[in-house]
């Protein structure tokens, strides 16, 4: 039997039991709340899959709880998960049931319902205010009444599990309790990262904001060998070194931090690499014009323009920096990936990772969403984690409410 399985293995023989199971089905959705929705990406759902088979396979009473969106603590058409419950049939090969709402009438009778073996979705748990709430007494009757559904409770949604939260949380606390494959596969994979990792191991951070990355940075520092640095945060790093940025994203409150964290480095020889030329436009893509692209040096970005992506000699710079790698983990792009014109700085250090010879992680969010918007094969990869800030989480060393409640004695 394989750890994935053990966990769940630790709650008995499962044959006609209710089990809820927390998984994360929070996908992007094109024409919410219409007739014509449609789920853009569904590697979320796919994901989901294995744990609902293996206990479906075993007999149990299957019924999955998860979120979309955040409808604010009330009922919203536009996040409704039967799109979602519709995908999930599809994908198990069998009918999955739909209750209407959460803990109501119609989960009560869905669940009622169900055979051993079958498989129900309740509606949006976030519609329901105590599934948030700060309050714990709140957030408990809404576990209270969760847990009245089931006879046992599996995690898989590691999305959440950095959310204390009743359906992540507090439902642990009141039914026998396990880890699914899924949340099971992604805490072995990050433990790897932290824990004697195997070396050269080479962090890729991207995205936005480097206020968005600074606990991965502060606890990575001292353990890996390089950091590649890309995406919009890069122009901060670039302005601490003393050059002009146009009007590329910046984040003027953390010049310093930056500049603490190239001396940081250095004094400890880890190598930071930064891009050395980069792709700008003087608009951020809108799809109102035709993307203009041009390349500049990363220290002549000119003032009427902003960057949007790394440059061809910097996405060369970094393939050849993860070429020796025997560790990687991956998270943000390194520009707007979703239009072609600056795509390929993204596109290089996810082929770069494919040819990795040994773990190589891409760490959920929208590094995962680019994998496969740009047609790679998921399977190219060690791991590609469900949960973008769970796994930021994990490596900042922070506690995650829905594991440890899952470890506790």
């Amino acid at each position: 039997m394989s750890d994935i399985d053990a966990g769940i293995a630790s709650l008995g023989d499962l044959g006609g039991k209710r089990v809820l199971v927390r998984s994360d089905l929070n996908v992007p959705l094109d024409g919410a709340g219409t007739a014509e929705v449609r789920i853009t990406d569904d590697g979320r759902i796919r994901a989901s899959v294995p744990t609902i088979r293996q206990l479906s396979d075993a007999g149990a009473r299957v019924v999955v709880t998860a979120h979309l969106g955040r409808p604010d603590g009330k009922p919203d058409p536009a996040y409704s998960l039967k799109p979602v419950a519709d995908r999930l049939s599809e994908l198990l090969g069998r009918p999955v049931a739909f209750a209407a709402d959460t803990v109501g009438a119609s989960a009560t009778e869905t669940v009622a319902a169900l055979g051993d073996g079958d498989v129900a979705v309740l509606e949006n748990v976030r519609f329901n205010a105590g599934e948030t709430s700060k309050d714990e007494a709140v957030r408990g009757a809404f576990a209270d009444e969760l847990a009245a559904l089931a006879d046992a409770f599996v995690s898989d949604g590691f999305g959440v599990v950095h959310r204390k939260q009743a359906s992540v949380y507090d439902v642990a606390l009141r039914l026998p309790s396990a880890m699914g494959g899924l949340v099971a596969a992604e805490v072995d994979v990050l433990r790897r990262l932290t824990e004697h990792p195997d070396r050269p191991y080479v962090v890729v951070l991207g995205g936005s904001k480097v206020s968005d990355k600074l606990g991965v940075i502060d606890n990575l520092i001292d353990k890996a060998d390089r950091l590649l640095i890309g995406g919009g945060m890069v122009f901060t790093f670039l302005k601490a070194q003393g050059h002009e940025v146009g009007r590329s994203l910046l984040e003027d409150d953390q010049l310093d931090t930056c500049r603490r964290y190239l001396t940081e480095a250095a004094d400890r020889g880890v190598e930071i690499v930064l891009p050395t030329d980069v792709v700008v436009d003087t608009e951020f893509p809108s799809g109102e014009r035709d993307p203009q692209p041009r390349v500049v040096p990363a220290s002549e970005i000119p003032a009427d323009a902003l960057g949007l992506d790394i440059g061809p000699e910097s996405a060369a710079a970094f393939a050849a920096a993860l070429a020796d790698a025997r560790t990687v983990f991956w998270n943000g792009p390194m520009g707007v990936f979703e239009v072609d014109a600056f795509a390929d700085g993204t596109r290089a250090v996810a082929q770069a990772l494919t040819e990795v010879d040994g773990l190589s992680v891409v760490g959920g969010g929208d590094s995962a969403a680019a994998v496969r918007q740009l047609g790679f094969d998921e399977a190219a990869f060690g791991h590609i984690s469900t949960g973008g800030g769970a796994s930021l989480e994990f490596l900042e060393g922070k506690e995650l409410p829905g594991i440890a409640v899952l470890e506790k004695d």
